[in-house]
């Protein structure tokens, strides 16, 4: 998609955000906790546009040198079309000038459209969390790219 843009989260972009958060989780973050992300000195959002439009947004905290991958989604209307995917480049790229030497995250064992993703830019599972979400006791499976 040449017409999607991306940049960092602002405070402007929260209710936006929030909203894809709803629409794309069953337990979404809060306003709070989303708010706090942009105060805090290890995290990095971004979103992603469409003609000014948010329909995407992705997050992580980098740690010394790691990244954590906190979330991505994608509003429903705008998914299959490769956002995610420049959502995800986005925060590799992020870790880049911090030179991060892996980056993590936990998935839904059942979210195959996601894993897909993660395994076409070299993450592996290399773990199990078993009953970590608490909607339905659903396992994560941890997924790390070590090829930095």
């Amino acid at each position: 998609m040449s017409n999607i843009k991306i940049s960092p989260m602002t405070y402007e972009d929260i209710d936006d955000v929030l909203a894809i958060s709803f629409l794309s989780f069953p337990i979404s973050w809060s306003r709070e906790s989303f708010l706090t992300e942009l105060e805090n000195n290890f995290s990095y959002y971004v979103v992603a546009k469409s003609d000014d439009v948010i329909v995407g947004f992705g997050g992580t905290w980098i740690i010394i040198d790691e990244s954590h991958i906190t979330n991505i989604a994608v509003h429903p209307s705008f998914r299959g079309l490769g956002i995610g995917e420049l959502i995800l480049k986005s925060l590799i790229d992020l870790g880049k000038p911090h030179f991060i030497s892996s980056m993590t995250l936990e998935v839904r064992a059942s979210n195959v459209v996601a894993i897909s993703l993660y395994n076409k830019f070299d993450f592996k599972e290399e773990g199990r969390r078993k009953r970590y979400y608490e909607d339905n006791g659903e396992d994560a499976l941890i997924l790390w790219k070590r090829n930095f």
